[in-house]
C-alpha cells in the first residue's frame, strides 16, 4: 500500500475509534450508578466534594490528572473547576472508588456538560492515560495541546504524576 493510502487508513482508523470510545463511554456511563448533590467544596483541579442528603462525598474525576496545587497551573485548574462546579447541583457517575476510598466518576455539570471533559478541553489537566481509555479525553487534549491552552501554553509542562514522584509527601495523599 502506497504510504498515502497507509496515512488515509491510520486517519480512518483514527476516527473510528474515537467514535467507538464515545460510544462505549455513552452506554457504559448508561449502565453505572448515579447520583445527584451540590457541590460544596474544590480541593483542586481533580477533586470535588459532593453533599448527597446529608453525607459529603469527595469525588476524584475519572480519567483525568490536573495539576497539583503548589505547582505550576495547579491554581488554575482549582479556579476552573470551581467556577464551573461550585455551588452547583451536579451528577455524579459513579466508575468505582480508589485506594483512599473516594468515588471516582465523571461529574456532569447541570448543562449536561463533563467537568471532568472542560478541564482537560481548557488546558487544566491531563488525560490519565495510565488508568483511562477514554478517547475523548485524548482527542480533547490533543486539542488543547495544539490550541496552548491552559499549561500547554508552557514549552514544557510537567505532568502532575512526575511532580509528585519528586515529592513523596504529594504522592502519600493520593
Amino acid at each position: 500500500m502506497p504510504a498515502q493510502g497507509r496515512t488515509a487508513y491510520r486517519q480512518a482508523l483514527s476516527r473510528a475509534a474515537l467514535l467507538v470510545g464515545a460510544l462505549l463511554s455513552l452506554l457504559g456511563a448508561a449502565r453505572a450508578e448515579e447520583f445527584s448533590g451540590r457541590v460544596v467544596r474544590v480541593a483542586d483541579g481533580d477533586t470535588i466534594t459532593v453533599q448527597r442528603d446529608s453525607h459529603a462525598m469527595t469525588v476524584r474525576l475519572v480519567g483525568i490528572d490536573a495539576p497539583e496545587k503548589g505547582q505550576a497551573y495547579g491554581q488554575g485548574a482549582k479556579q476552573f473547576a470551581a467556577s464551573l462546579a461550585f455551588g452547583q447541583t451536579v451528577t455524579v457517575r459513579v466508575s468505582g472508588h480508589d485506594r483512599y476510598r473516594r468515588i471516582v466518576g465523571e461529574v456532569i455539570l447541570p448543562d449536561g456538560r463533563s467537568l471532568n471533559h472542560e478541564l482537560v478541553r481548557a488546558g487544566f489537566a491531563w488525560w490519565f492515560r495510565k488508568y483511562s481509555r477514554d478517547l475523548v479525553l485524548a482527542h480533547l487534549e490533543e486539542e488543547a495541546r495544539e490550541r496552548h491552552r491552559g499549561l500547554w501554553a508552557d514549552p514544557v509542562p510537567e505532568a502532575p504524576w512526575t511532580y509528585r514522584s519528586h515529592r513523596p509527601s504529594i504522592a502519600a495523599t493520593l
